[in-house]
């Protein structure tokens, strides 16, 4: 019985895990950042812990702002790809030097007198060691009202060798299947000066 229960707990949980979203962490000084996947608050903890090797309890802060993720249901309101800053008992939140200064941040744009039509973002990072390319994020802004966002997963070495490979044997596929059709019509040609020649009686005169 215990093994059956066991095992429906199992099934359970892989049936209904939450879905994995790419999300941001960096240590506090933004040092180290590092891209991860978590479905709940609890799973991005440890997935971020694991990522900047902290060991100890740590709380998970908006780097932006600071503000503190402390429920589910507030984790589960922020979008995709927003950065976290892990903090240990030890450490405390600070702001941006350059934010802090009054500058831009790096990737933040200079500031303009005219009324921005769209805004489109840039981010590229990995969610795994072995990605190739990394994946990357468009986000763009229309009048500050509409926004759309699409995420690009990029492809492993395995996944990248297999796509070559399925690109080789179809183009491989594609010339064997030209080189038989050119074969039938040189052969085509040939049996027909053979069959005319035969009705004529006499051998054509080919001219160069």
């Amino acid at each position: 019985m215990e093994t059956t229960a066991s095992l429906f707990k199992s099934v359970s949980r892989r049936v209904w895990s939450p879905l994995q979203r790419p999300f941001r962490v960096c240590s506090w000084n933004r040092d180290v950042k590092k891209g991860v996947t978590a479905g709940t608050l609890e799973e991005l903890k440890e997935k971020a812990a694991q990522a900047l090797l902290i060991s100890t309890v740590l709380t998970l802060v908006c780097e932006e702002d600071g503000t503190e993720v402390d429920s589910e249901e507030f984790f589960l309101a922020l979008p995709d790809n927003t950065v976290f800053m892990a903090l240990t008992p030890e450490e405390t939140w600070k702001p941006h030097p350059l934010r802090q200064r009054g500058g831009n941040t790096p990737g933040e744009s200079t500031p303009r007198t005219g009324k921005d039509i769209a805004q489109i973002t840039f981010d590229l990072y990995r969610t795994h060691p072995k990605d190739v390319f990394g994946s990357l994020n468009v986000k763009a802004t229309f009048q500050g009202l509409y926004s759309v966002s699409a995420d690009f997963q990029c492809l492993g070495p395995k996944k990248v060798l297999r796509e070559a490979l399925r690109v080789m044997s179809t183009l491989l596929h594609a010339a064997g299947h030209l080189l038989i059709s050119s074969a039938a019509v040189i052969r085509r040609i040939i049996h027909g000066a053979d069959l005319l020649q035969a009705q004529h009686g006499k051998p054509i005169e080919y001219w160069e």
